[in-house]
């Protein structure tokens, strides 16, 4: 639900709740004032046990959200690394099959670049990790045409090797793309959030305090919600996950290759 919003709209979202729960607050609180020495004390334990509470479940979440955020950049650093590998190796195999694969290579470097910006689990995202598949199949094939054609030759052994790290690891990275913080957590740390700033705005509304300290309050707890969200958004949020090493490693594929075939 909160991963197909975009930024913009997912940010006011987030902050019309949570501030709305503030207003409810101070309204009550307004009403209650008058019964303050009542109130006080019952109102203010439960909403600190409250905001105790609420306080872990946003690091839980923010924790998840991190861990998933440095797994999806180790990902695409890998995945990376084994096109690279295998773009090289494919320069020592016989023509035609060198040449074919360098230029299959490329096009699959060009589909990984472009997933980095399609919204994991979309048509669009679903399409581009289909026609990477075909462009792996058809890798493949010319891997066992030149494994026939030399089969006690390194080269080509060395090059099948590169190319099937190259296909786990894309994978693998479709797979941390796609793995998000689980709505349910996310929805729990939205609604424990605004009911312990609503029962704030409550108490210190029955205290006679001002509204700075509950709108300061309202406005941090926002952001924080706010990069939680927006690290399980790697490829369409504010923080988004850097695809410069696949960008650089495209770049170099139009220099000359720096191995002849064999």
């Amino acid at each position: 639900m909160f991963f197909t919003l975009p930024s913009p709209l997912l940010a006011l979202i987030l902050f019309l709740i949570v501030l709305g729960s503030c207003a409810i607050g101070v309204l009550v609180g307004r009403r209650l004032r008058g019964h303050h020495e009542t109130w006080r004390e019952p109102i203010g334990v439960t909403q600190a046990a409250l905001l105790g509470f609420v306080a872990l479940i946003l690091a839980f979440g923010l924790t998840m959200a991190v861990g998933r955020y440095e797994t999806r950049r180790v990902e695409l650093v890998t995945e990376a690394n084994a096109i690279g590998t295998t773009y090289l190796r494919a320069q020592t195999l016989s023509e035609p099959v060198r040449s074919q694969s360098l230029e299959l290579l490329k096009r699959y470097t060009d589909l990984e670049i472009r997933l980095s910006t399609t919204r994991p689990g979309s048509a669009e995202a679903r399409r581009v990790v289909a026609d990477g598949d075909a462009i792996q199949r058809q890798l493949w094939a010319l891997a066992a045409d030149s494994l026939r054609d030399a089969p006690v030759a390194s080269a080509p052994r060395l090059y099948v090797d590169s190319l099937n790290s190259m296909i786990d690891s894309q994978t693998s990275r479709v797979a941390a793309l796609g793995n998000r913080v689980p709505t349910s957590v996310l929805i729990l740390e939205v609604v424990g959030a605004s009911v312990s700033l609503g029962l704030l705005g409550l108490y210190l509304t029955v205290l006679g305090r001002g509204l700075l300290p509950i709108m300061l309050a309202a406005v941090f707890v926002s952001l924080l919600l706010l990069v939680t969200f927006d690290l399980d958004r790697p490829t369409r949020g504010i923080i988004t996950v850097p695809d410069t090493p696949l960008t650089e490693l495209r770049v170099s594929m139009d220099l000359p290759p720096a191995a002849g075939g064999g």
